[in-house]
């Protein structure tokens, strides 16, 4: 008498697992200390950026803290970073995997990518311990300081969008990649611009006139940063027009042509 057989769903839920666990332990254990250096990047990053501010005696902007104005953008703009690097990449660390055919090139891309707000998770919390621990609260009240997001929903949304932006970014580009291999060099170059030009690590009222700062607020980042930080504390000054349905649009839009990307050359991606 044989066992009941397994359905669609069960089959993808157990590759997923499986894919998660091995993706999981690549990243924490593959190279000596690999999860430190899952913390060093930002630590490093909000540090000097911090140092410069305070040396030139920039206390906080709109209104929030200058340390914790620094850490709630790059936090949401590195999660958006690492899941688009992650699933970029997905295809061509796992194409060993695709002999089998339960594994298909999307769930290494949807695993990669889960894997990725999972990390981010104690990264994001020891981040903002190590804020708060030196006595850094929202604002520069010391009277009455406040430590904690006043619109948490805000922060998750915002948080879900930037993950779901990086997520529909890596499967269209992914793609891209896959027949131009010379465009991995390009986005490259892209890293380091794109900590300023979406405002993660310096405010873009500071260095672009009010008339021009729409084409900054054009590019969908800076919209889930700006929303993060207005979550943490909601008198703070947004840069004008970003809003949180922009941000979903793009990101969903991005996911619906990624998906169907994916589809329409999956038999490809597989043999690239």
């Amino acid at each position: 008498m044989t066992g009941r057989s397994r359905t669609p769903l069960e089959v993808t839920i157990s590759v997923w697992w499986a894919m998660f666990l091995r993706e999981a332990l690549d990243r924490l254990f593959e190279a000596r200390a690999a999860w430190l250096w899952l913390l060093l990047e930002p630590i490093v990053y909000i540090a000097l950026h911090a140092f410069g501010f305070e040396t030139f005696r920039i206390h906080q902007v709109g209104g929030l803290a200058i340390n914790m104005w620094i850490v709630a953008g790059f936090i949401g703009f590195l999660l958006w970073r690492r899941t688009w690097m992650q699933v970029l990449h997905g295809v061509d660390c796992n194409k060993a995997f695709f002999a089998y055919r339960q594994v298909k090139p999307f769930d290494a891309a949807i695993v990669r990518a889960v894997l990725e707000i999972f990390l981010m998770v104690p990264v994001s919390i020891v981040m903002f311990s190590i804020v708060l621990g030196f006595g850094h609260g929202m604002t520069q009240n010391t009277q009455n300081p406040i430590w904690l997001p006043q619109d948490p929903l805000l922060v998750i949304a915002s948080v879900l969008g930037l993950w779901l932006l990086g997520l529909g970014f890596g499967l269209v580009t992914s793609v891209l990649m896959s027949y131009v291999r010379e465009v991995d060099h390009i986005f490259k170059m892209l890293y380091l611009p794109l900590y300023y030009i979406s405002g993660a690590l310096m405010p873009i009222s500071m260095y672009i006139p009010l008339p021009y700062q729409y084409i900054f607020v054009a590019n969908p980042i800076v919209n889930g940063v700006e929303m993060m930080r207005l979550g943490f504390l909601p008198e703070y000054h947004v840069l004008k027009g970003v809003s949180l349905e922009y941000l979903y649009a793009w990101a969903l839009g991005l996911l619906l042509l990624g998906l169907a990307l994916y589809k329409r050359f999956s038999r490809k991606l597989v043999m690239l």
